[in-house]
């Protein structure tokens, strides 16, 4: 019998905050029990930190640059890809949802069941409105926080905020399923993202005086970089009591987390009612972070701190072997795609770059090597500015969201990212590089890259960086003899015994 495929998304949700990654707080415990019966990774990144080349990259197993997605405003052409995933699941006969935000290519006609939110509403027909006066009160109420954070509890119950109204319609379609019918549905939370609220008891479960201190400090964005400068500054020009809002809005989306994991905890408690959670595959991931008062941000925005790149990846279901702590591969959100297809048997649909994390999962071997680094990409192109520049902040504000952190200065240039065990290199167009330890400096703090003491380090992350930006440039569209390129059927690079 064909698995269920439970694919869960946050928006905007870092990769550390979960017992099981050390935090003192328990903002996550029910991800962490689907951690403890399956498997979780701690080297997980996004392919880049912004909502849809990230959520296209994990839909089709493409990075960025290969399906053409580098902002969240799409472009005047469509994501380059042959088949993402639900085409390819629809074809084996799954029964298909989207409930939750989309911002990627999919659309209503490509799956079974739309149900769709965004992150201040539930989009609705005029002809199918099935709020409660309630929840469309809370629907104008949320759009009316501009994307800011609350001080108070949000003035409305549980049941009108967005995860719960997901959760419901996202039971009732299983529900009305064949018990026979395998499906695959992308659960998509847009919370933790901005606006920042929560009801009780989210919204005193952790107190600002009793959450860890940020990394980098609260001024850590004063003592980086133009694009650190500018972005503090902008938050602090469009959002009235910036600096005074973010220990709360830490702890509000410390609350968003922890009211995400109870409505996860809540369907998969449904779906073990219906006798569905036993043959589901579940996959938690996040698209990318959130500052969350790290460095003295909020929101994303700047360059690919740990913060923003480093997510959630746990897998748990029939066939996956549960592992004690974390699985050290490194991983990628491209990797979603064929971990899904390997899995069921379904070759990989031309064009797709990540590899399949199935024989991981499951106990088999890979080959040496295969998963040793992981690599990601940003920027919207063209040179960097800086402070020389004739800078207009007004650029950057907004009278819908106070301020919009993904600019044109912000997003100038173009970064690549590799990790390698602990140690991180990125590069960017212009020949500047940023060298850590990951493991004696979390803050990234200490740039070692023009460091004598660590040229070797630096050559072999360079030469790292090198290999994988080759494996990610686009193979498609093929034409002629380039049809019958030799592939690996997991998209595996470093199989020297794999012969056609």
């Amino acid at each position: 019998m064909k698995p269920n495929i439970l694919i869960v998304m946050t928006d905007q949700q870092q990769g550390r905050f979960a017992k099981r990654e050390g935090y003192p707080l328990d903002v996550a415990p029910f991800q962490d029990e689907l951690a403890g019966a399956g498997q979780w990774f701690d080297k997980a990144y996004t392919t880049a930190p912004l909502c849809l080349p990230a959520r296209v990259s994990m839909l089709t197993g493409r990075y960025c640059s290969a399906h053409g997605m580098r902002t969240n405003y799409g472009g005047p052409t469509p994501p380059r890809f042959t088949k993402d995933i639900f085409g390819l699941l629809r074809e084996d006969g799954y029964a298909t949802a989207m409930v939750g935000k989309n911002h990627s290519q999919l659309q209503p006609e490509h799956v079974d069941y739309w149900a769709q939110y965004c992150h201040e509403e539930e989009r609705v027909r005029a002809d199918a409105d099935h709020r409660t006066e309630q929840q469309k009160a809370f629907d104008k109420w949320l759009r009316g926080i501009r994307h800011g954070v609350t001080t108070e509890p949000s003035p409305y119950g549980l049941e009108c905020q967005l995860p719960y109204r997901m959760v419901t319609q996202a039971t009732n379609w299983v529900r009305g399923l064949n018990d026979s019918q395998p499906f695959l549905m992308w659960l998509s939370f847009s919370e933790p993202h901005n606006p920042y609220q929560v009801p009780e008891p989210y919204f005193s479960m952790y107190p600002p005086d009793r959450i860890p201190p940020p990394r980098g400090g609260w001024d850590g964005w004063k003592k980086r970089g133009f694009k650190w400068r500018f972005t503090g500054e902008l938050g602090r020009k469009g959002l009235p009591d910036y600096e005074a809002l973010l220990p709360r809005q830490r702890a509000n989306y410390l609350g968003m987390i922890r009211l995400i994991d109870d409505q996860l905890r809540r369907f998969c408690g449904e779906l073990e009612q219906m006798g569905r959670f036993e043959n589901t595959i579940v996959i938690y991931v996040s698209d990318h972070g959130d500052f969350a008062g790290d460095y003295g941000l909020m929101r994303k925005g700047v360059e690919m701190p740990e913060s923003l790149m480093r997510v959630p990846f746990i897998v748990k279901g029939p066939g996956v072997v549960a592992r004690t702590g974390a699985n050290p591969a490194h991983v990628s959100l491209v990797d979603v795609l064929p971990t899904i297809t390997d899995m069921l048997g379904i070759p990989n649909p031309d064009g797709v770059q990540g590899r399949s994390l199935w024989p991981l999962l499951s106990g088999g071997e890979v080959p040496a090597g295969e998963f040793d680094c992981v690599y990601a990409e940003q920027g919207y192109g063209g040179l960097d500015y800086d402070e020389a520049d004739k800078i207009d902040f007004s650029r950057g504000l907004s009278d819908d969201i106070y301020f919009n952190e993904l600019n044109v200065y912000s997003q100038a240039g173009l970064q690549r990212m590799v990790r390698q065990d602990d140690w991180k290199l990125i590069y960017d167009t212009q020949g500047a590089g940023q060298l850590y330890n990951l493991r004696t400096d979390p803050d990234e703090d200490r740039n070692l890259f023009d460091d004598p003491a660590y040229a070797s380090e630096r050559a072999r992350m360079v030469e790292k960086l090198l290999k994988m930006t080759i494996r990610a440039s686009d193979t498609i569209p093929n034409q002629g003899w380039a049809k019958q390129a030799k592939h690996h059927p997991r998209g595996y690079w470093e199989d020297r015994n794999f012969h056609t």
